[in-house]
């Protein structure tokens, strides 16, 4: 494929719609260049032109372009601690089919045949497949989950037959789609951080997610932010993401730990309000997200950082003692500009779109 198809391509994928006219700007080339690229894409497959909705301007009707209707796609893959989701995804981002089930952990082959019968279903068209996993994930693609007893688990099975296959950490994932499409569009270094059970995330630099030496980069919950007598499923003592969890609600309520963590937090959050011993124990796991949020943006300099999952509730029930937590945890000198803490975009649907985004880049790529 030629330089300008592939650009094209990167085009209307970040940008479904764009015109032909606009898409030649960006490329740099002229009108008759552009309409010949066009055909060409289209005669393989790859994009549809169409009219452009109407805009009321005077003058020869503009052209959209988008996927073609027969056009490759991608599978992506979320796997949580009780569910996983297998969607089709096109060219643009769009959803085109899911399916979905229940897990309970246990045997990891029960799951992992399940998820790929979800994506030989999806057809032929599937061209690559992006996997978004709990846990720290090797360059090998295998997988620790520590809350499920996966350990070193082989995801390759999930390939299915794709020509292009990614695995990522959900967290990680999640901050690669506020990057490209969410909250965190156009920073130059963004910080991603997102709460479910533990803490998990991503710096982006320049678009590019930063995975570390063996790909296992993110893991911001395992940091010695949190109580040094408190042991981890991880083998560690003393990690944050033992203070900022369902867990860590439970403990500060004197309350047995939850089986559901997450469920449990989603519930306590939104009663902060009608109970002052809920509103005590969020605005403690509030601080504590804070304060870690600062030592990252102490030792990474982003100029934007962006939280989910959990940290949406406690952004949002008491956005007071984040950033006041935040704000003491910072040094000195950037605290008169410190880089803005905000919700992120995609909720739970994070992980989804990150691994869809990171698997259409391979699948561009590769064509």
């Amino acid at each position: 494929m030629t330089t300008r198809s592939a650009q094209l391509l990167r085009i209307v994928h970040a940008r479904p719609g764009v015109t032909r006219a606009e898409a030649a700007r960006l490329i740099g080339i002229g009108t008759g260049a552009a309409t010949e690229l066009v055909g060409r894409l289209g005669a393989a497959g790859l994009v549809r032109e169409q009219p452009a909705a109407p805009s009321g301007a005077r003058g020869r009707p503009t052209t959209a372009l988008g996927p073609h209707p027969e056009g490759p796609l991608v599978a992506a893959v979320s796997i949580t601690h009780e569910a996983w989701q297998a969607s089709a995804v096109e060219l643009g981002g769009r959803v085109v089919s899911s399916a979905v089930g229940a897990h309970r952990g246990g045997d990891p082959s029960v799951v992992l045949t399940a998820v790929r019968g979800a994506i030989e279903a999806l057809g032929p068209r599937v061209r690559g497949v992006g996997v978004a996993v709990t846990g720290p994930v090797s360059r090998d693609q295998r997988v620790e989950a520590f809350p499920l007893g996966w350990h070193a688990l082989d995801l390759s099975p999930l390939r299915a037959g794709a020509g292009v296959f990614v695995v990522g950490n959900d967290a990680m994932l999640a901050g690669a789609a506020e990057s490209s499409r969410g909250a965190a569009s156009g920073a130059a270094v963004a910080l991603h951080v997102r709460v479910a059970a533990g803490i998990g995330g991503a710096i982006v630099a320049d678009g590019r997610v930063v995975t570390g030496a063996i790909g296992a980069a993110g893991e911001f919950g395992h940091l010695p932010f949190g109580d040094p007598g408190r042991e981890c499923s991880c083998g560690a003592s003393g990690c944050w993401g033992n203070e900022v969890d369902g867990s860590a609600l439970a403990r500060l309520l004197g309350v047995a730990p939850p089986p559901d963590p997450i469920a449990y937090a989603h519930r306590v959050i939104a009663g902060a309000a009608e109970s002052p011993d809920a509103e005590a124990a969020v605005r403690v796991v509030a601080g504590a997200l804070g304060r870690g949020v600062a030592g990252l943006v102490n030792g990474l300099d982003p100029d934007l950082v962006t939280v989910g999952g959990l940290g949406v509730g406690l952004l949002a029930a008491a956005p007071d003692a984040v950033q006041d937590a935040y704000l003491a945890g910072l040094m000195r000198f950037r605290r008169a500009s410190a880089p803005p803490v905000v919700a992120a975009t995609f909720g739970d649907d994070g992980p989804m779109i990150g691994a869809a985004e990171e698997a259409w880049n391979a699948v561009l790529d590769a064509l």
